[in-house]
């Protein structure tokens, strides 16, 4: 059985925030609005996605 994972979906543009939270986005593998990703459900995703849970939406989908 394979682990959980996050499907990270960016909901709001980077454009005007922080250069540290465009590195986050960045980092995440997103590239601008209503593209998504999916990600290891791990501590180190899990406390980047919450510096821009304001940017995105989170679901969890099984692996």
């Amino acid at each position: 059985m394979g682990a959980a994972q996050l499907k990270v979906t960016q909901v709001r543009s980077g454009i005007g925030r922080t250069e540290r939270q465009k590195r986050v986005l960045k980092g995440l593998g997103l590239k601008g609005p209503n593209r998504s990703v999916v990600v290891a459900n791990t501590p180190a995703f899990r406390g980047m996605v919450k510096k821009v849970l304001h940017l995105v939406t989170v679901e969890e989908i099984d692996g």
